[in-house]
């Protein structure tokens, strides 16, 4: 997967760039493995926005993934197509079963058609293959990982982004997350090989506000232009800075403060902190 850059025909277009699609090879979804999904523009089961700055954008439908792997041991699958995903950054690979079943999965960087890839316990070590933790080799990259076993792939699953098995315990695997962190994970976790495709996603220059309009991202305003009746950092003579660590309208801090719940359980499975 590349760039490309386009002629500045307006001035936007001077700092546009995009992907080349080059890895797709089929343009229309498979219609037994889609549902459409009913925009809610931030909004809950009350219509009260709960995510701000979400609304309108092109019209999608879901395309259905397959996280759990494992109900499928042993059964081999060829990709038949490299398929765009509007849902995720990651691009996605439509798998024929060799049992007649069709599957979307997240395709891993490299993964061709025509590739042949499996599930289960004995698998090669090789892009696209799935299998538990305890029978990944140390340093090996990987993506799809589960939490809890049989829950389905939770974490790596974004554009570009791998974990990596660190070490091996006789009850818990060392893995090293996109975050930074060192996890500890039971060794029955399945984990998928290889990195997620669509490496150079974050790299992408959307040159103007109304490209990502069309993505669904409503206009943000900065608390500091609002004045003190409408946000905490509002207010001031001139231009402030604030004053203050940034927080959200209602007095929350919003950046670097820390959101974990249940720490005093959760921590005993984290090694290493992520980086700062």
């Amino acid at each position: 997967m590349a760039l490309k850059k386009y002629k500045p025909i307006t001035p936007a277009r001077r700092y546009y760039t995009g992907s080349t699609f080059e890895e797709i090879t089929k343009e229309k979804p498979e219609k037994s493995l889609i549902t459409p999904v009913r925009r809610t523009a931030g909004r809950n089961n009350q219509g009260r926005i709960t995510i701000r700055h979400r609304g309108g954008g092109h019209k999608r439908f879901y395309r259905i993934i397959d996280f759990k792997r494992h109900d499928k041991k042993g059964i081999e699958a060829r990709v038949h197509a490299i398929e765009y995903d509007p849902n995720r950054s990651a691009r996605i690979a439509l798998l024929y079963y060799v049992d007649g079943e069709k599957r979307y999965i997240i395709a891993p960087d490299k993964l061709k058609v025509n590739d042949v890839v499996l599930s289960g316990e004995n698998v090669e070590i090789k892009a696209g293959n799935s299998l538990p933790l305890r029978r990944i080799p140390i340093g090996t990259m990987i993506h799809n990982v589960e939490f809890k076993p049989g829950r389905g792939a939770q974490i790596a699953r974004s554009a570009g982004v791998n974990a990596e098995i660190v070490a091996k315990e006789e009850k818990r695997i060392h893995v090293k997350m996109p975050s930074g962190s060192i996890q500890l994970l039971r060794p029955d976790c399945y984990a998928t090989i290889g990195q997620v495709s669509n490496i150079d996603h974050g790299s992408i220059s959307y040159g103007k506000a109304g490209r990502k309009r069309w993505l669904g991202r409503r206009p943000h305003t900065r608390g500091v232009a609002m004045n003190p009746v409408d946000h905490p950092m509002g207010g001031g003579e001139g231009k402030s800075s604030g004053g203050r660590h940034p927080v959200s309208p209602w007095g929350k801090p919003a950046k670097g403060f820390k959101t974990r719940k249940n720490t005093k359980y959760s921590d005993r499975y984290i090694i290493k902190k992520k980086r700062k």
